[in-house]
């Protein structure tokens, strides 16, 4: 039989291959021809044999045949995930196994089948024609927006033509005004030289007359003064103006005007699948937000530190935690911008870092004592303390551990460290190579766990944030997005994720935050006039709070729709 027009051929009998099938058997669902019924029913007398027409068959399905035992597969072995047969479940291999019917499974898989296809045909393929509507659109437009610029840049340098034959005619309108005034006045001073020449010709003559002449008379009666031909004419000399052209090269071009670098950005969040029913799991994930276009300072906070303000922390979306260069920690109404409560670290010396757990506790680092402590109810209560090693940050995760990134007293390593209580329970220090994932110094190192647990530090010296999984292993390294607003270097201070799994930075070189997504990929910075950005922490509202370090003050930002 051709394959390709296997589907046009009639069914054939299970048993002798050949003639056509007429009848069916419902008990072991094998189609028959007539002639084979018999020999059918013979084959196994232990069973009772349903014989019917083909057309009037049940549509119970066909059970796999069992490899070992040569019986229909009736159960499905959960454990090992196969069917099985009757002597299957009896055997020691499947022994304290659990079992299904294996019509139950079928049930379940072709459901899940046909809910994907439901969420094929209804969400997805509608979804990925208008995505590839949209950037058919992009393109057109690309297209024109491109060409216009071309229009723009053509149009801008007829002006610039236009505008320096006016100049070259300008100039040359001058040097021909000059070369007047020149020749003008070197012709009157010929003029007067002429004139003495002609004067001086004519006493040449009437004096070699006279002498040549011998008379008495005219010898006394000559009066004349050649002494004023003594004094000499001055000597005018021009100076010429000279042309200095000015230097074609990147000067022109920036007069000109110049053209910015183009990017290609992907923003991971740009298109929405189009749904027709909600999703089991629509209740655990976040609403799909999109990012401002122009984020937009809420309002602006005055914390009265002496010099400089580090850090913010959240404790609800209406106060907030701040520390900075003295041993206060302050707790400030975000919409009154008042001071609530002040806490005084246990050793009098400034905190590292300050957070806040889910509990609505206060946690700070404190570097000079080497330990990490935990604010309840006013009380300090001592978490961790260390011995070889000083504690920068800290973070409590999702599941309730502590993050804290430490500095050993050697000043070669540095390291993040979980623990559970007071416990270890892991640390991330090498990558795969065993190279240091952290550069060794103390200067302003911060940390995050992102939603999806990967953990996230700002490693200042190396300039850049390196983010690991939740098993340690580095994922990626981001050293900042060029061209940067102020074309600084990359210096990464605070850093805070939202519900989107968007990881922000503050840069305080570049005075702006970055916003990146969870591979790395830059999306956009934040500005919003901001000046030495440095803490930064995110309410539930996806609001982020900036501390700027020289200042002072803490803006509160929104930045998602």
């Amino acid at each position: 039989m051709d394959p390709r027009r296997s589907a046009q051929d009639v069914m054939r009998c299970d048993l002798c291959k050949t003639a056509v099938v007429q009848m069916h058997c419902d008990t072991c669902l094998v189609n028959l021809c007539t002639a084979c019924v018999g020999k059918h029913m013979i084959s196994d007398e232990s069973k009772k044999h349903e014989i019917v027409k083909f057309k009037l068959r049940k549509t119970t399905p066909k059970y796999p045949g069992c490899t070992f035992h040569r019986e229909p597969c009736e159960m499905y072995c959960i454990q090992c995930d196969i069917p099985v047969c009757i002597s299957c479940v009896a055997s020691h291999q499947h022994k304290g196994h659990t079992f299904l019917k294996i019509l139950q499974v079928l049930d379940e898989r072709k459901n899940k089948i046909m809910k994907d296809l439901t969420e094929l045909n209804e969400n997805f393929y509608p979804t990925y024609q208008d995505i590839a509507s949209d950037v058919q659109n992009r393109m057109s437009q690309l297209k024109k927006e491109y060409g216009d610029l071309s229009t723009a840049i053509t149009k801008h340098g007829e002006n610039w033509h236009r505008e320096i034959d006016k100049l070259v005619q300008k100039l040359k309108a001058e040097v021909d005004e000059m070369k007047n005034t020149h020749l003008q006045t070197l012709q009157k001073h010929l003029d007067e030289i002429n004139k003495n020449i002609s004067d001086i010709k004519d006493e040449i003559n009437s004096n070699d007359v006279i002498v040549n002449e011998n008379d008495t008379s005219k010898l006394f009666s000559i009066t004349y003064d050649i002494n004023r031909y003594r004094i000499l004419p001055e000597k005018i000399v021009p100076s010429l103006p000279k042309f200095t052209p000015g230097r074609i090269g990147e000067e022109l071009g920036e007069l000109f005007g110049t053209l910015s670098s183009s990017s290609l950005t992907l923003d991971k969040h740009g298109y929405s699948m189009k749904t027709t029913q909600k999703s089991p799991e629509a209740g655990s994930s976040p609403p799909v937000k999109q990012l401002l276009d122009e984020p937009e300072t809420v309002t602006t906070i005055d914390t009265g530190f002496s010099s400089y303000l580090y850090n913010v922390a959240c404790l609800s979306d209406e106060e907030i935690w701040t520390s900075g260069n003295d041993s206060t920690m302050k707790l400030y109404s975000i919409n009154q911008g008042s001071l609530l409560k002040s806490i005084t670290t246990k050793s009098g010396k400034q905190p590292f870092d300050i957070a806040v757990t889910k509990s609505g506790d206060l946690v700070y680092t404190d570097y000079n004592d080497k330990t990490v402590n935990i604010v309840k109810n006013e009380n300090i209560e001592q978490v961790i303390r260390l011995q070889n090693w000083k504690p920068l940050c800290a973070r409590r995760t999702s599941s309730g551990d502590l993050l804290v990134i430490m500095y050993n007293n050697d000043d070669k390593q540095t390291k993040v460290v979980r623990y559970s209580g007071s416990t270890e329970k892991q640390t991330i220090q090498f990558d795969d190579k065993g190279k240091p994932l952290y550069s060794s110094d103390y200067y302003n190192r911060y940390i995050t766990e992102n939603r999806n647990l990967d953990i996230c530090v700002s490693n200042c010296k190396a300039e850049a944030v390196v983010v690991v999984n939740q098993a340690g292993k580095l994922r990626f390294r981001y050293t900042g997005h060029t061209p940067a607003p102020k074309n600084k270097p990359f210096s990464p201070r605070g850093i805070a994720t939202d519900s989107q799994s968007h990881i922000l930075t503050a840069d305080i070189n570049n005075d702006c935050v970055h916003i990146i997504d969870q591979d790395g990929q830059f999306l956009r910075y934040i500005d919003c006039g901001l000046s030495d950005p440095y803490g930064l922490c995110i309410d539930t509202n996806d609001n982020l709070f900036v501390a700027q370090w020289l200042n002072r003050q803490v803006k509160k930002i929104k930045y998602l729709n």
